[in-house]
């Protein structure tokens, strides 16, 4: 027992000093950078906070998420990210930082990857360097890299615990195991929506393959630990489907076979990387994607271990994880390719997806703990094996350097910090961008509301309600009678103006609106760029 806490503290320090390495200098400066140059990164730095506030201080309520007020269950309105929340936890009330926070995950994203790699490849081939080297190759795979705005798409972890959980399962069948395999399911899930159902489609298609090459088809005891796993899973996931299933049937709400034609992969998407070491490939490739490369070191030894897995006669570990790479393959290729449409009107989950180019991580990890019986081959072969293990494992890690740059997170605005002394209440802020191109620029104001976390009007996610979508209009010139009279029945408290926001011509406007209403408005803050009030009437 003692030897293995101290394996475990190894792969977790040093997979811990991989991932600041990689990702610097996020670490040093953690609570000062950060992906808000877009909307999808600014949305996961709110949802990352959102939910570590929230599951501290009213679980009940977490998919009552601030946003499109006076809806509720917005959080479900895209992937709710419990999982990366909740791994936030210590973070956000340690330091109040929702970008602290979120960033802490991003660098935890990385090392519970590459533990669970580790550990799932160790377990089949028995070789620590084998399962080092596979587990550098997934955790820092340039598709996690194209991604750091999407916290969701760095929770790549759940795939390899999950596939661990099968494997012992596999290996001591007992109702035990399989509700330990459930509870990984259900893991993946919370920190991925996507990898929830990769992993679903994994280990369906695994336990076929097991129940063949052993001939377990009548099997009891395999089939039951299989239900009990099933059983854990969905008594765990039930309450945080709910939401989803709520919203589903109140908007009618899916995603089409023509939604997922634009996210389809293509051959270049599995020869794109941002890594230093294949940049110089980009240009000679058509337009991809998404970043599906797994890098020529994952790659090459994949191939030897397919290789060496055939002749071994290990068909088992060759079906499961050659069939996962080829299939996964096959299904990013979406509606065109036949497998994705199949697999659509088969699994009702696949309503709820739009970018088959996603499957390219399942091909990445697949190829990743091939590399490993790869590798574990080659260091057989060799005299100094630890010494040799380490060098591929520094040249994987040179391979798959990206050269980042993190932006700087600039100061919220003074007026917030006026906001947040104020009494809780619903608030609207303006410019209220009411073209559809437009409507990620929402996503600022979510960001700036983890200063107070008060309801906000404002809102930016994978679905729009369509009364937000109806009333972009009536609310883009606030304040006018027409506006307030639409606010009125959520008796929205504050308004937040960004008067640099607006053009010349619109911002006279405004201030002349302003002015001829003054009487429903009272001024907290007022400075040259900001302005914040409180609505204390509103007209008969």
């Amino acid at each position: 027992m003692r030897a293995r806490l101290v394996e475990l503290a190894a792969v977790v320090v040093i997979s811990s000093c991989l991932a600041i390495a990689m990702t610097w200098p996020l670490a040093a400066r953690i609570g000062e950078v950060g992906r808000v140059d877009n909307a999808d990164g600014q949305f996961a730095i709110w949802n990352v906070g959102w939910v570590a506030r929230t599951l501290v201080v009213d679980p009940l309520h977490v998919f009552d998420a601030n946003i499109f007020y006076p809806h509720k269950r917005t959080l479900a309105y895209s992937d709710a990210n419990l999982g990366a929340g909740t791994l936030a936890i210590p973070a956000y009330w340690a330091t109040g930082s929702a970008i602290t926070a979120h960033n802490v995950v991003v660098l935890l994203g990385f090392v519970l990857t590459a533990t669970s790699t580790y550990y799932l490849v160790g377990f089949l081939t028995c070789d620590r360097g084998a399962a080092a080297v596979s587990a550098i190759c997934f955790a820092f795979t340039p598709f996690v890299f194209a991604h750091t705005s999407h916290i969701q798409l760095l929770m790549t972890a759940g795939l390899p615990l999950s596939m661990l959980m099968f494997h012992r399962l596999i290996e001591d069948v007992s109702p035990g195991r399989g509700a330990a395999l459930g509870a990984a399911m259900v893991a993946t899930a919370l920190l991925c929506g996507y990898y929830g159902v990769f992993a679903i489609l994994m280990i369906g298609y695994s336990v076929v393959i097991v129940a063949a090459t052993r001939r377990w088809w009548l099997n009891r005891k395999y089939w039951v630990s299989l239900a009990v796993g099933a059983a854990v899973a969905l008594v765990l996931i039930t309450p945080v489907f709910l939401p989803y299933l709520s919203l589903q049937r109140e908007t009618g709400f899916e995603r089409s076979l023509s939604d997922a034609r634009p996210f389809s992969a293509n051959w270049s998407d599995y020869l794109a990387s941002a890594s230093n070491a294949h940049a110089w490939m980009l240009g000679y490739l058509p337009q991809w994607i998404d970043v599906s490369f797994p890098g020529f070191i994952a790659s090459v030894f994949a191939l030897a271990g397919a290789w060496i897995a055939y002749k071994r006669r290990r068909n088992e570990l060759l079906a499961i994880y050659g069939g996962i790479a080829v299939l996964a393959c096959w299904a990013s290729f979406g509606p065109a390719g036949g497998l994705y449409s199949v697999l659509y009107g088969a699994v009702p989950l696949f309503t709820w997806l739009r970018a088959p180019s996603r499957f390219g991580i399942v091909v990445v990890f697949a190829i990743a703990v091939l590399a490993g019986v790869g590798v574990s081959a080659f260091l057989s072969r060799v005299a100094n094996r630890r010494l040799i293990a380490v060098l591929v494992a520094i040249v994987a890690v040179v391979e798959l350097r990206v050269s980042f740059v993190w932006r700087d997170v600039p100061p919220f605005d003074p007026v917030y910090h006026t906001l947040a002394a104020q009494p809780p209440g619903p608030v609207i802020e303006l410019p209220f961008y009411y073209l559809r191109s437009m409507f990620p620029l929402h996503a600022a104001y979510m960001l700036s509301s983890t200063t107070h976390w008060m309801p906000i009007v404002n809102g930016y996610s994978d679905f729009f309600p369509q009364d937000f979508r109806n009333n972009v209009l009536t609310l883009a010139p606030f304040p006018t009678v027409p506006a307030m009279k639409l606010l009125e029945p959520g008796r929205v408290r504050y308004a937040v103006f960004h008067m640099g926001g607006y053009n010349n011509d619109n911002r006279r406007d405004v201030e002349a609106r302003l002015m001829e209403l003054n009487q429903y408005f009272r001024p907290l803050y007022v400075s040259d760029q900001t302005r914040l009030y409180e609505i204390v009437a509103y007209p008969p």
